[in-house]
């Protein structure tokens, strides 16, 4: 396997004393796995975060064995993981990525899907401007996958909530059952932040 291309980090897991197993979703692979030499070090720290950007480029000398990255910064969204509602968005919005979506299956639409999501998180002045966005992502990737219908037609804030509320039962059910780690906590705690904005 060889792929030099722009992918949106969503998952970085620690291996060994420095290095990271990093989950990126590219355009045309889908979500691959590689080794990140370093990746906890001084370094590459800014750069293994989950919503991410990167330039990466993945080699391995076989399909069975676990590709080798070297990862270069494009976008960065860490300066919004010291706000509160992004924050939560982005770790949601990447770990349902990263552990909904099977290895090596291209879906392009996700993939710009999910830019476009992360960037008006990050762009945005209010949660109100993104919320749709991530019903949204989530409706289209339950579709994606084969368990969703239509896009959700969404009038006000408290409808976005209602539909979000909605979705998380067949988001459980059909894209998450079979994950050892909760990942719907991120959810949760999502959720619980988005309710205040109408409190």
């Amino acid at each position: 396997m060889q792929l030099s291309a722009p992918a949106i980090l969503v998952a970085a897991r620690p291996h060994g004393e420095t290095a990271v197993i990093a989950r990126m979703l590219t355009e045309e692979s889908g979500l691959v796995a590689a080794y990140v030499a370093g990746g906890r070090g001084r370094v590459l720290r800014p750069v293994v975060i989950p919503g991410n950007v990167v330039a990466a480029d993945i080699r391995a000398k076989s399909d069975s064995q676990l590709p080798f990255a070297r990862l270069e910064l494009v976008r960065s969204r860490g300066p919004w993981l010291s706000e509160p509602l992004p924050a939560a968005a982005i770790a949601w919005a990447t770990a349902l990525t990263a552990s909904a979506l099977p290895e090596r299956n291209p879906y392009p639409t996700l993939y710009a899907a999910l830019g476009g999501l992360l960037d008006a998180i990050c762009s945005s002045d209010s949660a109100r401007q993104w919320v749709e966005a991530l019903v949204a992502y989530e409706a289209l990737l339950l579709r994606e996958l084969g368990y969703g219908g239509e896009r959700p037609a969404i009038a006000d804030l408290g409808q976005a909530l209602e539909i979000l509320d909605r979705q998380e039962g067949l988001i459980a059910r059909y894209l998450l059952a079979d994950t050892r780690t909760d990942v719907l906590a991120a959810r949760q705690l999502l959720r619980q932040r988005l309710a205040r904005m109408i409190e």
